[in-house]
């Protein structure tokens, strides 16, 4: 945890003409932020990109292409600048040339954690801000985050969750949105996985469903009311071998182990070892913690742009 050297800073208070107005309606809203960077983009459309902190490929590329939409239709991103899911999305609209605000639950002159400096320094450098409740210098405490999170739901017209599992803070910012009024969007996840137990139960509950590209969207366009600028975007990782195709959606829809890998290729345990190295080194897979194998962000960007476009023509046809 570090501290940042002293630039331009603003304290706002409750009350006054830039104090934001889904903060006031919060029935705990605080008496001032403290703001560095534009206090204006706070009056922006935006979206809350949050999730997991141990996200998943999965997770990240959720995350990734909400911000991505989002940076194209251009709406401001919104994110607690934590690892996983909220780093993914505030440095993809970033590296969209879009805008991001990072609520944090310590100072906004202190860097936590740590792998979030360049997020913030880039977020100020390309026009956003940094927010927080707590006066300058305030080192991080466990039960500021969920009064954090409240302020990101406040902030945003609506809240996009890439991947959460249970239980999961998350939850305190989609009840939050919903206290508002402000729609709640999430990715759904294989029932296997324990990393998407909270978007899909969110989903059952009513959260909107972002089944794939062309829904997230929709539901833009329908909360915000813009339009996607560029619906385009280079083709990642792939491959046209039937029985690498056939792992990697297998991988897609579930992380696998290396034996079971082996047992889909209809190879034995060195020829298992071999297709995966092979995946790996080209970077459509990647191996997890807990040492099972997922398709990499890249083949899951490359899976979503072939997946939209082989939709769109069984819709042409049908």
């Amino acid at each position: 945890m570090t501290e940042w050297s002293d630039d331009q800073r603003w304290v706002i208070e409750r009350g006054s003409d830039a104090y934001p107005a889904d903060i006031e309606r919060l029935s705990d809203a605080p008496d001032r932020l403290y703001v560095r960077g534009d206090p204006e983009v706070l009056g922006r459309p935006a979206l809350a990109i949050i999730g997991s902190r141990v996200a998943t490929p999965y997770g990240i590329a959720c995350s990734q292409l909400a911000a991505r939409v989002a940076a194209e239709a251009g709406i401001v991103v919104v994110s607690g600048g934590a690892l996983g899911c909220d780093q993914a999305g505030g440095r993809e609209v970033l590296d969209c040339g879009g805008t991001h605000v990072a609520v944090l639950g310590c100072g906004a002159d202190v860097v936590y954690p740590r792998s979030s400096s360049d997020l913030l320094k880039r977020t100020l450098e390309q026009g956003g801000a940094i927010v927080s409740l707590d006066t300058w210098g305030t080192h991080p405490r466990r039960w500021a985050f969920p009064r954090r999170n409240r302020v990101i739901a406040a902030l945003s017209r609506a809240v996009f969750i890439g991947e959460a599992g249970l239980p999961s803070g998350t939850f305190s910012t989609a009840e939050a949105a919903l206290e508002l009024g402000h729609e709640v969007l999430a990715a759904p996840g294989s029932i296997f996985s324990a990393q998407s137990c909270g978007t899909n139960y969110l989903i059952s509950e009513g959260a909107c469903c972002v089944a794939d590209q062309e829904s997230l969207e929709v539901a833009i366009s329908r909360i915000f009311g813009t339009l996607r600028k560029t619906a385009t975007r280079a083709a990642g990782a792939s491959t046209d071998d039937p029985v690498e195709r056939r792992v990697l959606e297998a991988l897609i829809a579930s992380p696998m182990r290396s034996d079971d890998i082996a047992r889909l290729a209809n190879t034995d345990a060195m020829g298992g070892v071999q297709l995966i190295g092979s995946l790996v080194v080209r970077g459509l897979i990647s191996q997890l913690p807990d040492g099972r194998y997922g398709a990499s962000e890249a083949a899951l960007h490359a899976q979503t742009t072939f997946g939209h476009n082989g939709r769109d023509q069984t819709r042409r046809q049908g």
